[in-house]
Protein backbone atom coordinates (compact mmCIF):
# COMPACT_ATOMS: atom_id res chain seq x y z
CA UNK A 1 0.00 0.00 0.00
CA UNK A 2 2.90 2.36 0.67
CA UNK A 3 4.34 1.63 -2.94
CA UNK A 4 0.90 2.92 -4.35
CA UNK A 5 0.93 5.95 -1.96
CA UNK A 6 3.95 6.86 -3.14
CA UNK A 7 3.48 6.50 -6.80
CA UNK A 8 0.35 8.51 -6.27
CA UNK A 9 2.48 11.26 -4.86
CA UNK A 10 5.64 11.46 -7.81
CA UNK A 11 2.64 11.12 -10.11
CA UNK A 12 1.25 14.09 -8.92
CA UNK A 13 4.54 16.03 -8.45
CA UNK A 14 5.57 15.41 -11.82
CA UNK A 15 2.23 16.80 -13.41
CA UNK A 16 2.28 19.70 -11.18
CA UNK A 17 5.76 20.74 -12.45
CA UNK A 18 4.03 21.08 -15.83
CA UNK A 19 1.69 23.30 -14.62
CA UNK A 20 4.16 25.92 -13.55
CA UNK A 21 4.97 26.73 -17.13
CA UNK A 22 3.73 30.01 -17.56
CA UNK A 23 0.64 30.97 -19.59
CA UNK A 24 1.48 31.98 -23.32
CA UNK A 25 -0.71 34.79 -24.73
CA UNK A 26 -1.42 34.96 -28.32
CA UNK A 27 -0.99 37.67 -30.64
CA UNK A 28 -2.00 38.58 -33.95
CA UNK A 29 0.42 40.71 -36.21
CA UNK A 30 -1.71 43.57 -35.95
CA UNK A 31 -0.39 43.38 -32.24
CA UNK A 32 3.03 44.45 -33.55
CA UNK A 33 1.15 48.47 -34.52
CA UNK A 34 0.08 48.79 -30.99
CA UNK A 35 3.42 47.30 -29.66
CA UNK A 36 5.23 50.05 -32.09
CA UNK A 37 2.43 52.96 -30.89
CA UNK A 38 3.14 52.64 -27.11
CA UNK A 39 3.87 55.75 -25.33
CA UNK A 40 5.54 54.43 -22.07
CA UNK A 41 8.82 54.84 -20.37
CA UNK A 42 9.67 51.20 -20.46
CA UNK A 43 11.98 49.80 -23.50
CA UNK A 44 10.33 46.90 -24.57
CA UNK A 45 12.00 44.06 -26.38
CA UNK A 46 10.49 41.90 -28.48
CA UNK A 47 12.77 38.69 -29.61
CA UNK A 48 11.19 36.78 -32.66
CA UNK A 49 12.53 33.22 -31.70
CA UNK A 50 11.07 29.39 -31.97
CA UNK A 51 12.72 26.73 -30.22
CA UNK A 52 13.53 24.51 -34.07
CA UNK A 53 15.89 27.68 -34.40
CA UNK A 54 19.54 26.64 -33.33
CA UNK A 55 20.92 30.61 -33.27
CA UNK A 56 17.63 31.45 -31.45
CA UNK A 57 18.39 28.81 -28.46
CA UNK A 58 21.93 30.04 -28.06
CA UNK A 59 20.79 34.00 -27.69
CA UNK A 60 18.38 32.92 -25.08
CA UNK A 61 20.43 32.97 -22.04
CA UNK A 62 21.80 36.39 -22.73
CA UNK A 63 17.89 37.70 -22.82
CA UNK A 64 17.31 35.68 -19.74
CA UNK A 65 20.03 37.12 -17.70
CA UNK A 66 19.35 40.68 -18.86
CA UNK A 67 16.19 40.62 -17.84
CA UNK A 68 17.38 39.86 -14.68
CA UNK A 69 19.63 42.47 -14.67
CA UNK A 70 18.05 45.13 -15.35
CA UNK A 71 14.68 43.86 -13.25
CA UNK A 72 12.96 46.49 -11.28
CA UNK A 73 14.31 49.01 -14.05
CA UNK A 74 12.21 50.20 -16.94
CA UNK A 75 13.34 47.59 -19.54
CA UNK A 76 10.95 44.35 -20.37
CA UNK A 77 11.90 41.38 -22.68
CA UNK A 78 9.23 39.63 -24.33
CA UNK A 79 9.76 36.75 -26.14
CA UNK A 80 7.52 36.04 -29.44
CA UNK A 81 7.51 32.48 -30.21
CA UNK A 82 7.34 31.44 -34.43
CA UNK A 83 7.20 27.94 -32.72
CA UNK A 84 4.03 25.81 -34.98
CA UNK A 85 0.94 25.97 -33.31
CA UNK A 86 0.47 22.32 -32.61
CA UNK A 87 3.34 21.93 -31.12
CA UNK A 88 2.52 24.56 -28.23
CA UNK A 89 1.94 21.79 -25.72
CA UNK A 90 4.49 19.36 -26.59
CA UNK A 91 7.46 21.15 -27.20
CA UNK A 92 7.16 24.69 -26.67
CA UNK A 93 5.79 25.01 -22.59
CA UNK A 94 7.99 21.87 -21.84
CA UNK A 95 11.02 23.65 -23.55
CA UNK A 96 10.41 26.97 -21.44
CA UNK A 97 10.14 25.09 -17.91
CA UNK A 98 13.51 22.50 -18.95
CA UNK A 99 15.28 25.81 -19.66
CA UNK A 100 13.59 27.67 -16.89
CA UNK A 101 12.34 31.12 -19.33
CA UNK A 102 11.14 33.49 -17.19
CA UNK A 103 10.53 36.18 -19.49
CA UNK A 104 6.94 36.65 -20.74
CA UNK A 105 6.61 34.89 -23.69
CA UNK A 106 4.27 35.23 -26.58
CA UNK A 107 3.08 32.94 -28.98
CA UNK A 108 2.45 34.98 -32.81
CA UNK A 109 -0.69 33.26 -33.84
CA UNK A 110 -0.53 33.86 -37.54
CA UNK A 111 -0.53 31.58 -40.69
CA UNK A 112 1.59 33.44 -42.94
CA UNK A 113 4.61 35.49 -41.62
CA UNK A 114 4.21 37.75 -45.16
CA UNK A 115 1.53 39.28 -43.09
CA UNK A 116 3.22 41.02 -40.50
CA UNK A 117 7.10 40.77 -41.21
CA UNK A 118 6.69 44.05 -42.24
CA UNK A 119 5.26 45.79 -39.50
CA UNK A 120 8.18 44.56 -37.87
CA UNK A 121 10.89 46.09 -39.94
CA UNK A 122 9.95 47.03 -43.98
CA UNK A 123 13.38 45.46 -44.53
CA UNK A 124 13.40 42.47 -42.15
CA UNK A 125 14.06 39.17 -44.19
CA UNK A 126 12.48 37.25 -41.83
CA UNK A 127 15.03 35.17 -40.52
CA UNK A 128 15.22 34.52 -36.50
CA UNK A 129 16.40 35.51 -34.61
CA UNK A 130 14.84 38.98 -34.93
CA UNK A 131 14.52 42.18 -32.18
CA UNK A 132 12.06 45.22 -32.03
CA UNK A 133 13.14 47.74 -29.57
CA UNK A 134 10.12 49.98 -28.78
CA UNK A 135 10.88 53.31 -26.59
CA UNK A 136 7.69 54.93 -26.48
CA UNK A 137 8.51 57.73 -24.56
CA UNK A 138 11.01 59.24 -27.08
CA UNK A 139 9.16 57.50 -30.04
CA UNK A 140 12.42 55.04 -30.78
CA UNK A 141 12.19 52.27 -32.86
CA UNK A 142 14.96 50.06 -33.60
CA UNK A 143 15.47 46.77 -35.31
CA UNK A 144 18.00 44.08 -35.06
CA UNK A 145 18.28 40.88 -37.35
CA UNK A 146 20.44 38.20 -35.67
CA UNK A 147 21.96 36.88 -32.93
CA UNK A 148 22.78 39.32 -29.92
CA UNK A 149 25.42 38.59 -27.51
CA UNK A 150 24.83 40.24 -23.74
CA UNK A 151 27.21 42.79 -24.70
CA UNK A 152 25.26 43.72 -27.61
CA UNK A 153 21.93 43.79 -26.02
CA UNK A 154 23.53 46.16 -23.46
CA UNK A 155 24.82 48.48 -25.84
CA UNK A 156 20.86 48.50 -27.17
CA UNK A 157 19.11 49.19 -24.12
CA UNK A 158 21.92 51.85 -23.30
CA UNK A 159 20.96 53.70 -26.41
CA UNK A 160 17.66 54.52 -25.27
CA UNK A 161 18.37 54.29 -21.74
CA UNK A 162 21.32 55.73 -20.47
Amino acid sequence: MKSIKLLFLVVILLIGKWNFAQEISFVKGSQITTWKANTSDTLYIYNFWATWCKPCIEELPAFEKVAKDYQGEKVKIILVSNDFKKQIDSKLKPFLVQNKIQSEVVFMDETNPNNWLGLVDENWSGAIPATLFVYGKKHQIGFHEGVLTEEELIQWIKKYIP
